[in-house]
């Protein structure tokens, strides 16, 4: 049911040396340093203009997206060419190499090449609305007692780009600028996409990586430790490739727009997600969608959304609450969890805890699900069981028992759940 489409075509550029890329003869571009900060005002080059395009003058490195064509999110536009392609234009980049207490400020379009390593520096992004920047990082090793490592105050979208290992960490307590909580290692404002061939660990007494708006990750190897959420976004966190690994406090990852509750959602369709959370694995407003990848989640609870849709890939969540769970987040969505296809692997901590536990309905209709638990499932609304292979406590069923006192503990394959709530979902909006 999936469906895989190439995302870019493989383009052939004329190389060119750094050398002359960082000429000072004629150029534009301009680095000036004082004993506080560097500024690099580089000119747009050519992959930071309009085209939202990237290219590697030996070869390029592409996520391929594996969709469903019938989701309950629109990803036909979600990731761009620029996105999912895992190495930079280096034609016309600007390089920087970090130094202890000296502030980078960007203020321009471009490609900016960052290595070294530095204590105390800001790498402060502040460029037009319709700008687009790309950070790679080539050997970055920053540590901060109180700052972002990256900080994002205005663009249109800026790519943390990394080519071999790199490491991000703060050590103490944020500190607020003006009226900005700067709470994450990699902050930022508008969008962010973290992407590359390379390895990203981050470190961070407060959240891993923000942005106020949307957060995509499309490739590379990125590990967070840290005392609050992993990844944050206001509007959504996206993910097609990658090697990621949380270690969270708080969250794994959160999703929630306090200002409008139509926004924060949370979609995958590639790569290898490894959660461990005090909290929850996988939190978000909306929707949760997941088409392919492998999420494994030790966490209190798995994956938590008001529409959960399920249409393939690997979950393996243990859960000392519930593993996933639809609760009623946003009005714009009815509350419900759909699978469609996938492999699910459910394990459960003793008590009061549900397997799949829907404050609405339950659509089963395809996959592999596999609970071990004392309470399998849980919902509250309507059943439609029309497909898939369920197994509960290592035996292969048909039933899906429902622990609602409403729902008369009934589910067989097609059934409707019992009491008041039979074939009354109450005003629920329909599903599609």
């Amino acid at each position: 049911m999936l469906k895989k489409f190439t995302a870019i075509a493989i383009i052939a550029i004329i190389a060119a040396s750094f050398a002359a890329c960082n000429t000072n003869n004629g150029s534009s571009s301009q680095i000036t340093q004082s004993s506080q900060t560097v500024t690099a005002a580089a000119e747009e080059t050519t992959a930071a203009k309009a085209v939202d395009t990237a290219k590697s003058a030996d070869s390029e490195v592409i996520t391929t997206l594996a969709v469903t064509s019938n989701g309950k999110l629109d990803t036909g536009d979600m990731f761009t060419d620029r996105d999912l392609t895992q190495e930079a234009d280096l034609t016309g980049a600007e390089k920087i190499t970090l130094s202890d207490g000296q502030n980078v400020s960007i203020t321009k379009a471009g490609v900016y090449i960052l290595s070294g390593s530095a204590k105390n520096v800001t790498v402060t992004v502040e460029a037009a609305d319709d700008d687009k920047v790309q950070l790679v990082l080539d050997g970055v090793t920053v540590t901060n007692t109180d700052s972002p490592c990256i900080y994002v105050k205005n663009a249109d979208k800026v790519f943390v780009t990394t080519a071999g290992d790199n490491s991000l960490s703060v050590t103490g307590s944020f500190t607020a600028d003006g009226e900005t909580n700067t709470d994450a290692v990699i902050y930022s404002k508008d969008d962010i996409v973290l992407n590359g061939t390379g390895t990203l660990n981050i470190s961070s007494t407060d959240n891993g990586v923000t942005s106020k708006d949307d957060l995509k990750i499309t490739g590379g190897t990125i590990n967070i430790e840290c005392a609050s959420d992993g990844l944050e976004a206001n509007d959504s966190v996206a993910i097609a490739d990658g090697s990621i690994t949380i270690n969270s406090q708080k969250d794994g990852i959160h999703v929630e727009n306090n200002d409008d509750n139509a926004k924060g959602y949370f979609y995958i369709c590639g790569g290898t997600l490894n959660i461990t959370a005090a909290d929850d694995g996988i939190h978000a407003t909306t929707v949760a969608q997941i088409d392919n990848g492998t999420i494994t989640s030790n966490s209190a609870e798995g994956l938590e959304a008001t529409y959960i849709q399920i249409n393939g890939g690997t979950l393996n969540i243990s859960a000392s609450d519930d593993g996933i769970n639809a609760a009623n987040k946003s009005k714009s969505y009815e509350v419900a969890v759909e699978i469609n296809d996938g492999t699910i692997t459910i394990k459960m901590g003793a008590g009061d805890t549900d397997g799949i536990d829907s404050n609405g309905n339950l659509y089963i209709r395809g996959g592999t699900i596999d609970i071990t638990g004392q309470s399998p499932f849980d919902y509250d609304g309507q059943l439609e069981h029309t497909g898939g292979k369920l197994i509960v406590n290592g035996t292969e069923t048909d039933e899906v028992t429902n622990q609602m006192m409403g729902g008369g503990m009934r589910g067989n394959r097609g059934g409707m759940p019992g009491g008041d709530m039979g074939g009354n979902m109450n005003g629920a909006p329909q599903m599609r």
